[in-house]
C-alpha cells in the first residue's frame, strides 16, 4: 500500500507535497519521494525512510517549480531497496516523465519477461517501471496516448500520478481498486486555485483544499495549460477495494463519496447487533479499532473506555515488513490500564485479525491487567485470503481464518468470545442504505475480480545496498 500526491502550478508545489505526503504518511512509511517540475526539468528527492526524516526546509529548496508529484511507499512488490523508492522519472523520445503509484500489477512478470526478451533494461524491481517501459516502445505519437496504450496491457490495481513536461495526469484502473481524488486550493484574490490530486482527502485538509471529486475508475485526467481533460480506459466492474474503509484508509477522508468515519461507525453498530455480549465496558484496539468501537458502544449501551494506551512513536505492527519486529511490537505499541480493567468484562473490538498472533498478544495484557473477561469483536469478516491489489497481506497459509474455524480462533487467542462483521453486514456499513457501491472484498471471500499472473519463479540478482 501506498501514497500518492500530486500538484498543479502553485509557486510552493514541493512545500505542499511534503506536507500532503505527511498527512498520507499511514499508507507507507519505508520511503519516501518527491520530483518537482520546473518547465520541464524534473528535480527530484527520494530516500528510505518517513517525510520528516527525508525533507528537511534544505532540501526541498533543491525542488524547484510550480508542480510536483509526491509518494509514500510501503512494499507490495519489488522489495524494500532503495532503487524501488518512487516517484520513478526518466527521459524518452516524448520528453521527461515521473511517475508515483499506488496498487500492484498482476501481470508485471509476465510483461517484465516479454519486454526483457525484447531487449528492455530494468533499473528497479518496481512493477510500476513496467508501465515506463511499454510507453516507451508504444507507436503512439503523443504522452497521453501512449499511457493509455501501457494501460490496456496492465492488468491490477494502479492509481497513478504523472508529471510531463507541463501538465500533471492521473489516472485509476478500470475496476477502481485503489482510491484517488481530485481537489483545489484555495485562490489568492481573485486567482484560482491550484489543482490538486492525492490518494485520500485527508492530504487536502493540511493544506485547505477543497474536494472536487473522486477521480473515476478507468478515468485518465489531464490537468495542463489547457485546463482538465478527461478520457476514459474500456470500462470494467467496479470493485472498491472495502478494507480501505475498514483499516487502511484515515478515518477523517472521503472515499468514492463516503466517510470512513461513517462507515466504521455503521461496522460497530452492525457488529454490536450481530454479536452481542454482557459486557463492562467496549475497549478499542488503538487507533484502528477506536471508531468502530464508539459505534459498537452507542449502539449496545456499554460504556467506551480507552483500557489500552497507545504509544504513538511506534509505527502499525501491521505494516512492519519484519515478523521479529511485528512480534515485539505489541508490548512497545500498547499497555493497559489496570485501575480500569481489574475485575471487569472487557468487549475488545478491533479492524481484523490477520496471523492471530497480535490479538493473542492483546488478551493475554488484558487478561494480566485483571480483565476478569475478554470478549473479541472484529469489525470485519475473516481474513482468508491474500490480497494481491496492493495490500500485503501474508500468504494464504499464515492467515489463520484460512485453515481453522472461528471457535478455534477464539480458543487460539484465549478468548471467552469471538464475534466477527459479516461480509453482508460490511456491504451496508459502507453502502449506506439505497447505495449501489461494488466492492473488492477477495480478502474474505475469496472472489478475485482478476486472476492472478503466477508464471514459474526467477532467481534474481540480490543487492546490498549501503
Amino acid at each position: 500500500m501506498c501514497g500518492v500526491f500530486g500538484i498543479y502550478e502553485h509557486p510552493e508545489a514541493a512545500n505542499l507535497t511534503y506536507l500532503g505526503l505527511h498527512a498520507l504518511q499511514h499508507r507507507g512509511q519505508e520511503s519516501a519521494g518527491v520530483v518537482a517540475n520546473d518547465h520541464g526539468t524534473l528535480h527530484g528527492v527520494r530516500a528510505m525512510g518517513q517525510v520528516r526524516e527525508i525533507f528537511s526546509r534544505e532540501v526541498l529548496d533543491q525542488l524547484p517549480g510550480q508542480i510536483a508529484i509526491g509518494h509514500v511507499r510501503y512494499t507490495t512488490a519489488g522489495g524494500s531497496i532503495a532503487k524501488n523508492i518512487q516517484p520513478l522519472w526518466a527521459q524518452y523520445r516524448s520528453g521527461s516523465i515521473a511517475i508515483a503509484h499506488n496498487g500492484n500489477l498482476v501481470n508485471e512478470q509476465t510483461l517484465r519477461d516479454e519486454l526483457e526478451a525484447e531487449g528492455a533494461i530494468f533499473s528497479s524491481l518496481s512493477d510500476t517501471e513496467v508501465v515506463l517501459q511499454l510507453m516507451a516502445r508504444s507507436r503512439q505519437r503523443g504522452i497521453i496516448e501512449q499511457l493509455a496504450e501501457a494501460l490496456t496491457r496492465v492488468q491490477g490495481a494502479y492509481s497513478m500520478v504523472l508529471t510531463t513536461e507541463d501538465k500533471i495526469i492521473a489516472v485509476r484502473d478500470p475496476h477502481g481498486f485503489r482510491p484517488l481524488v481530485l481537489g483545489r486550493t484555495q485562490g489568492a484574490g481573485n486567482k484560482p486555485g491550484s489543482w490538486v490530486v492525492a490518494s485520500e482527502t485527508c492530504a487536502f485538509d493540511l493544506i485547505q483544499a477543497e474536494r472536487i471529486r473522486d477521480i473515476e475508475p478507468g478515468e485518465i485526467l489531464v490537468i495542463g495549460p489547457q485546463g482538465l481533460q478527461t478520457s476514459y480506459l474500456p470500462r470494467a466492474p467496479r470493485r472498491s477495494c472495502v478494507f480501505e474503509h475498514v483499516y487502511f484508509a484515515r478515518p477523517d477522508s472521503v472515499i468514492d463519496e463516503v466517510s470512513v468515519y461513517e462507515a466504521r461507525i455503521a461496522m460497530g453498530r452492525q457488529l454490536a447487533t450481530d454479536h452481542p455480549v454482557d459486557a463492562d465496558y467496549v475497549v478499542p484496539v488503538p487507533d484502528s479499532g477506536v471508531v468502530a468501537a464508539l459505534g459498537y458502544s452507542h449502539k449496545s449501551g456499554i460504556p467506551f473506555q480507552m483500557g489500552l494506551i497507545r504509544n504513538h512513536y511506534v509505527g502499525r505492527t501491521f505494516i512492519e515488513p519484519s515478523d521479529s519486529i511485528r512480534s515485539f511490537g505489541v508490548r512497545l505499541k500498547l499497555n493497559a490500564v489496570p485501575s480500569l480493567l481489574a475485575g471487569k468484562r472487557i468487549v475488545v473490538v478491533d479492524d481484523s485479525i490477520v496471523r492471530g498472533t497480535t490479538s493473542r498478544k492483546i488478551v493475554r495484557l488484558l487478561r494480566s491487567a485483571g480483565a476478569a473477561e475478554v470478549h473479541v469483536r472484529i469489525s470485519s469478516p475473516p481474513v482468508s485470503g491474500p490480497c494481491y491489489y496492493g495490500i500485503d497481506t501474508p500468504t494464504r497459509t499464515e492467515l489463520v481464518a484460512s485453515r481453522q474455524s472461528v471457535h478455534e480462533i477464539a480458543r487460539m487467542i484465549e478468548a471467552d468470545s469471538l464475534g466477527y462483521l459479516s461480509a453482508e453486514g460490511l456491504r451496508r456499513a459502507v453502502r449506506g442504505e439505497g447505495g449501489v457501491q461494488r466492492f473488492c472484498d477477495a480478502c474474505f471471500t475469496n472472489d478475485y475480480p482478476i486472476p492472478i499472473d503466477r508464471p514459474a519463479s526467477r532467481r534474481q540478482l540480490r543487492l546490498i545496498e549501503v
